[in-house]
């Protein structure tokens, strides 16, 4: 349960019809199995202990009683298992006849829950809001207005639903999630049609996003009558809209774990999680490590199926052009000035405003492409700079800033050999006057190239790379910048430019703003604030899913294996930890963008800190972590 995972499974088991008590052991069976993995909520399909298709024998003592039975030896035998179990059977409470979620905690019954819609059924609707069940001596509520709640999780409140409840106008779960639910059990009762996982999948996906919760759904298995269906045994795990884990077929089981953590992150960002109360039955034991199954990708900010990233960048590369044409046509404007550098975000950036340009019925040439070289451009740089704009059919001019730069030390009494940070910041400023002054002379925007990543780092120059017009690559991290640079690449027939391109995209990133010896690329950025890969994924986890340090660490070192020992990031995510906080002041001024996800770093509706906020929490967290890392 460290970092608020919880391991979850649902099971079908292949069933007796009408048989509860062998239907008991193979339950039984399911949950030693479950046990060994580390499960804490399992949950199986409505009815499951008599199977779902008994007709009317539903109302039949001898069943009734069966199952009750049944339920009884399920209990005796998980009376020492740290597990919330989902059974399903049949209740008679007077004259009235229910199909129930029998909810078990070490031997426990702690209620039982209602099928609240129930048209076209043997079975009642609970009425009233509670009433108790005799269960071997033990008076048992009866309610569907119940979460069940860790005692040492927070966050996790388990609700449960039954059946076509899923289905209704207004289903149950909406009130679960309004009133606190993180994790929401379906013991399903559909029988399998050739669209039946399908409409399931749907559902799950769409409720879970909708709610920004789990859903564990266990539908019946190949058990059940074909007197007039055939069953699926359709098993799923699904946490804000992704299918983490899913089985269909004989004895179904689908194993995964949530991440209640982040649920709750996602629901302290999302107002509105206030409903009604319920009342809150407790369980649980004492936290204990989760095992991790899940899988996590490096490249969050990206499609997990590679199927869909040419749909993707597609979409990308629309918001960045429709955004840059909207902006041209409201401020009167018809050229685009691009500092262009060979770097993979210039390069992006060149070729959006290309695109622009296109779109408004301008000529090519309306795009002025400065490069700007100075005292660290090497020329493959230059060269792929130069070649992917006379490619779009850019205007390409090439000012040489050297001497510019030479009287600006020279007027600020700054050494020539000096390479200080002064040093560094002069180029870049004075690239960024040439630019805004070229869009003034032309009637033009002066369009930014700096990512997302860069400005979260503050890898850029205060005033310099830092400052546009309008910056398009705003919203993108870098990785979704080079995702949009080769999906260009992949589908240009221009040969010259997809081999420029490639070339951009294989070149390290640099600010080239130091010296260089032979021509060679010298200064490089990821050697200064680390992997943009890695940084993306940290701003994922920590910025976008609200985790801590420490638990970033621990997914990183999931996604990413043996590419980075533990020393290497612990530094890195030390270092971004740091800048996150430091270099604020450059993000509090930013400049108009699109942003593509649903995160920025606009200071007007993104993530947003005080300028001078400390960092202790997160370096305690990261002290802590490291102390662990020796023992």
């Amino acid at each position: 349960m460290k970092h608020g995972f919880i391991k979850v499974a649902a099971a079908s088991p292949v069933l007796k019809v009408a048989d509860p008590d062998y239907n008991a052991g193979l339950l039984i069976d399911c949950v030693q199995a479950a046990k060994k993995e580390g499960v804490k909520v399992l949950a199986f399909p409505e009815l499951s202990l008599t199977g779902c298709s008994c007709y009317d024998l539903f109302g039949h003592r001898l069943l009734l009683d069966g199952a009750k039975a049944a339920l009884k030896k399920l209990a005796d035998a998980t009376a020492k298992t740290d597990m919330l179990l989902f059974a399903g059977l049949p209740v008679a409470l007077g004259s009235r006849l229910f199909s129930c979620a029998a909810v078990l905690y070490k031997g426990r019954l702690l209620a039982l829950v209602p099928r609240q819609h129930t048209e076209g059924t043997r079975f009642d609707a609970q009425e009233d809001l509670f009433s108790e069940w005799d269960f071997f001596g033990q008076e048992v509520p009866v309610s569907s207005q119940l979460l069940f709640s860790h005692i040492a999780l927070p966050g996790l409140s388990v609700a449960v639903e039954l059946g076509a409840d899923a289905d209704a106008p207004l289903p149950p779960s909406a009130d679960y999630a309004l009133a606190g639910a993180t994790l929401i059990v379906r013991m399903a009762s559909f029988p399998q049609t050739v669209t039946a996982v399908d409409e399931a999948r749907l559902s799950l996906r769409a409720d879970s996003r909708r709610y920004k919760c789990g859903l564990l759904l266990a539908a019946p298995g190949k058990g059940e009558s074909t007197t007039d269906q055939a069953w699926s045994g359709y098993c799923a795990a699904v946490e804000n809209g992704v299918i983490l884990a899913e089985s269909e077929g004989e004895d179904s089981l689908a194993l995964t774990e949530i991440d209640v953590d982040f649920l709750c992150s996602l629901r302290r960002n999302c107002p509105g999680f206030a409903g009604a109360s319920m009342d809150a039955v407790p369980w649980g034991g004492q936290p204990e490590e989760t095992k991790l199954t899940r899988v996590y990708g490096k490249h969050p900010h990206l499609p997990a199926d590679p199927a869909e990233l040419p749909e993707y960048c597609r979409r990308m590369l629309d918001i960045q052009v429709s955004a840059l044409v909207k902006r041209m046509q409201y401020a009167g404007l018809d050229h685009c000035v691009v500092g262009i550098s060979g770097g993979v975000d210039s390069t992006l950036a060149v070729m959006v405003s290309a695109a622009a340009v296109a779109r408004l019925g301008c000529p090519k040439t309306n795009v002025v492409a400065c490069t700007m070289p100075c005292f660290g451009t090497s020329s493959r740089t230059k060269s792929n700079a130069i070649i992917v704009a006379e490619q779009l059919g850019a205007d390409v001019r090439v000012i040489d800033i050297g001497k510019a730069v030479y009287q600006h030390f020279d007027d600020i009494g700054h050494a020539h050999d000096d390479y200080s940070i002064a040093y560094e910041n002069a180029q870049a400023r004075e690239r960024t006057q040439v630019l805004m002054d070229i869009a003034n002379k032309c009637n033009g925007l002066d369009v930014g190239t700096e990512d997302l990543s860069e400005f979260i780092d503050g890898w850029c120059t205060y005033n310099g790379d830092h400052t546009s017009m309008y910056d398009v690559n705003m919203g993108l991290t870098k990785t979704q910048v080079r995702a949009n640079v080769r999906y260009i690449a992949e589908r240009t027939e221009d040969k010259v430019l997809a081999a420029a391109l490639y070339d951009v995209l294989d070149c390290p990133v640099t600010p080239e703003l130091l010296p260089i010896h032979d021509d060679q690329i010298e200064q490089k950025s990821e050697e200064a604030v680390g992997s943009y890969s890695l940084q993306d994924f940290f701003t994922h986890k920590m910025l976008i899913c609200g985790f801590t340090p420490s638990k970033t660490f621990r997914l990183a070192k999931l996604a990413y294996g043996d590419a980075f020992s533990d020393e290497e990031l612990l530094r890195w995510l030390t270092s971004y930890c740091k800048r996150l906080f430091s270099q604020q002041f450059k993000r509090s001024c930013l400049m108009d963008g699109p942003a593509v996800e649903a995160f920025s770093v606009s200071p007007r509706t993104g993530f947003l800190i005080p300028s001078d906020a400390e960092n202790s929490l997160f370096m305690a967290d990261l002290a802590a972590l490291e102390k662990s890392l020796k023992r």
